[in-house]
């Protein structure tokens, strides 16, 4: 396996992307701190998650640099790129598992494309991730016999196989009840913490967000509206982030509520003229014309 890098800071100068005539980032410069975990949050097509694979080098950039370590990935060689891709372990939001294959198989499969360990040494790699993620009794499951949660955690097991320098997680709490999705918080505070790693969380998790976030970058509509530590974020006053925050929505409401029919006791209405009792209807009382003042009190003036 290759040497790893400590706690690398991934650097983004100006970066812009798009498919086609379509902008999907633009102008992002931020500077991912080593050794902590940023949070890139955002609503759903903001681009945060193109954003992840534009450091993966899945989807290129149209302008800009990204920089790994000081290093720029686009002036390197094909061959140093691949080595330092070989460094990210990547967590996608399905876990990306395939489903023909046992869980330690899933597991073994970059330590037999990308290392010339024997057999029994992946064997042994593959016990250890698997323990560390608390799935070691289910190396002969496979992905359809687990849980969203048990996938999630698979994954990640995976993406910790060639012992990354970065973490790279595409909504890792997404789909998940709050306990398992406060248990993979947990897992990924304890990666942190157990390998120094430089973490990147792609989230609109609030919960997460404030559980695991040392750093946080804010983008929405392809741009960076925020940078910094979570306490500056809660004290931000960009009307998105405020609105964000406090899971306000962004329109009004389109129900069209009918007149309301105020009721001021448990006795029926009185019977219309020539009716039975209990016959004037929430339907005659809701359409019965409105007084000067405007207010439709559903009760009728029988002295007019």
């Amino acid at each position: 396996m290759s040497g790893r890098l400590e706690s690398p800071e991934i650097t983004l100068e100006d970066v812009s992307v798009g498919y086609g005539d379509r902008v999907v980032l633009s102008g992002i410069d931020t500077a991912l701190p080593g050794g902590r975990i940023s949070v890139i949050l955002g609503g759903s097509g903001s681009g945060k998650s193109t954003l992840l694979r534009n450091i993966i080098g899945l989807v290129p950039i149209k302008t800009g640099r990204i920089l790994l370590a000081g290093r720029d990935l686009a002036e390197m060689g094909p061959q140093e790129r691949l080595e330092m891709r070989r460094r990210m372990g990547v967590l996608f939001q399905d876990g990306a598992l395939l489903g023909s294959l046992p869980l330690g198989e899933n597991i073994a499969l970059p330590l037999r494309e990308h290392t010339d360990l024997s057999n029994s040494l992946i064997e042994e790699v593959v016990d250890m991730k698997l323990k560390l993620v608390g799935l070691a009794d289910f190396t002969e499951y496979f992905p359809s016999e687990l849980s969203g949660g048990m996938r999630k955690r698979a994954g990640l097991a995976r993406a910790m196989a060639l012992d990354p320098a970065v973490l790279l997680c595409d909504e890792p709490t997404s789909g998940l009840d709050p306990v398992t999705a406060a248990d993979m918080d947990q897992l990924v505070l304890e990666l942190k913490a157990t390998f120094n790693m430089t973490i990147v969380v792609v989230s609109h998790d609030l919960q997460s967000l404030r559980a695991i976030a040392d750093h946080v970058v804010v983008v929405n509509q392809g741009r960076m509206l925020f940078e910094g530590p979570l306490d500056a974020l809660a004290a931000s006053k960009d009307p998105f982030i405020v609105q964000f925050l406090s899971r306000q929505p962004s329109r009004e409401s389109r129900i069209l509520e009918g007149p309301r029919v105020e009721r001021t006791g448990e006795h029926p209405p009185p019977a219309a003229p020539g009716g039975t009792p209990g016959t004037e209807s929430a339907t005659e009382s809701a359409t019965a014309p409105q007084s000067a003042s405007g207010a439709a009190t559903g009760i009728t003036n029988g002295g007019a």
